[in-house]
């Protein structure tokens, strides 16, 4: 048994679990293993005592997903990039016993969620995370209706235009970490009180307009995984090449960061000049001087 660290660009899939006629990460991993004639996705379903850390949402990325199966020795991480699509990239390996399960297994899961705040209030950002962090029913913050109390750690740091995010548990309840996220921006902005925060982390059930909405999926990242037994050893060749795959792509959202900000900034400056120029000629050219 290989248990194996998975980094991937969450966005063109529709979330890690596989799904009928639409692109999953899940998908993408065993396709490259039946291609790499470790399974035969034609006669299994998946490949021999397969299990990943955990489901990740549309949209979301992770550094460290980890998946563990049954294959042969050089069934390395640079062997499965040969066969995975770009944006999804093996980088470390362990040996795992034969009863290893990568989801029950698990100790400790970490997300991180970048939430885009120069206007927000970091102070009060910091007191809605005192909030949330330790043990409660999170019922409020959960589409599960059974799973929901758990212990969570929470900390917020500035780090220049972001504030960000920092979740870990044993475990999380759907879209739980997305809406911390969406709490927590709204204390910070104002829209929402601490007093609001201790209501939702009560017994009566808040939704309609008093409930939390999902934040965006696409600031969310599974950032570690911890197995105490596993001792995980990074693959150089694999390793370069997920960071020269990432690289790439924080160079093309710059990228495209820049035109959107330019057309942004000249269609500002173009209503500008146009309020301008009906005030001027509301004032001078708009109709003739009748003295």
């Amino acid at each position: 048994m290989r248990a194996f660290r998975v980094a991937y660009d969450g966005r063109p899939f529709h979330g890690f679990q596989r799904q009928p006629s639409v692109p999953t990460v899940e998908d993408a991993i065993f396709d490259a293993l039946d291609a790499l004639d470790v399974f035969d996705r034609a006669a299994q379903d998946k490949p021999t005592n397969y299990a990943a850390a955990g489901r990740t949402d549309a949209g979301v990325s992770a550094l460290a997903q980890t998946v563990a199966f049954e294959c042969p020795a050089w069934c390395t991480p640079r062997a499965l990039n040969s066969a995975l699509p770009a944006g999804v990239r093996a980088w470390a390996a362990a040996d795992a016993s034969a009863d290893f399960h990568a989801t029950h297994d698990a100790a400790r899961r970490e997300y991180v969620y970048d939430l885009y705040a120069p206007d927000l209030d970091d102070e009060r950002a910091t007191a809605a995370a005192a909030e949330l962090d330790g043990e409660h029913d999170f019922h409020n913050l959960t589409l599960d209706d059974r799973g929901t109390v758990r212990d969570v750690s929470i900390h917020v740091e500035r780090d220049g235009e972001f504030l960000v995010l920092r979740v870990d548990a044993g475990g999380f309840p759907r879209e739980l970490v997305r809406r911390l996220a969406s709490v927590v921006r709204s204390v910070a902005a104002g829209t929402r009180s601490l007093d609001d925060v201790r209501r939702l982390l009560g017994p009566d059930p808040l939704d309609g307009p008093e409930g939390v909405p999902s934040a965006p999926p696409e600031p969310l990242l599974l950032a570690a995984v911890d197995y105490p037994a596993l001792d995980f050893e990074r693959d150089p060749q694999a390793a370069a090449s997920a960071a020269d795959v990432f690289a790439a792509r924080r160079r093309d959202g710059l990228d495209r960061a820049r035109v959107a900000g330019r057309i942004a900034d000249s269609i500002d400056g173009s209503r500008d000049d146009s309020v301008a120029g009906r005030t001027a000629e509301g004032t001078d050219g708009g109709r003739d001087d009748p003295r």
